[in-house]
C-alpha cells in the first residue's frame, strides 16, 4: 500500500503565480482570497481597506491602525502562499506546479 497522498486530491487548481502575483499587488484588498474561493476572508480584507480610507478623513489614528494591521495580515498570507502552505476554499493546498 501506498502512503503517498494522492496530488489530486490534495492540490488547488488554482494558479501558484496567479495567486502570489495578486497577493503581491492587491494584497490589502484581498483579492487573492477572491480568487482562491475564500470569498469571506477576501471580503474581511476589502472591508479593512475601505475602512482605512474612510477613517483617513475621519479619525486618522485609527486609520493608520488599520492600515498596518492590513500590511500585517497580508504580508502573512502572501508568506504563507510562497512557502506553499495556503489553502483555497475547498481546503486544497496552493502548491508550485510539479
Amino acid at each position: 500500500m501506498d502512503n503517498k497522498p494522492n496530488i489530486l486530491l490534495t492540490d488547488s487548481p488554482k494558479s501558484y503565480f496567479v495567486s502570489v502575483c495578486l497577493a503581491g499587488i492587491f494584497g490589502t484588498l484581498g483579492i487573492h482570497h477572491f480568487y482562491l474561493g475564500r470569498w469571506l476572508h477576501g471580503t474581511f480584507d476589502l472591508t479593512m481597506a475601505i475602512l482605512t480610507v474612510v477613517f483617513i478623513f475621519v479619525f486618522f489614528p485609527i486609520a493608520v491602525l488599520l492600515a498596518i494591521t492590513d500590511v500585517v495580515h497580508t504580508a502573512y498570507f502572501t508568506y504563507k502562499l510562497i512557502i506553499g502552505e495556503y489553502k483555497d476554499g475547498s481546503g486544497r493546498t496552493v502548491n508550485l506546479p510539479h
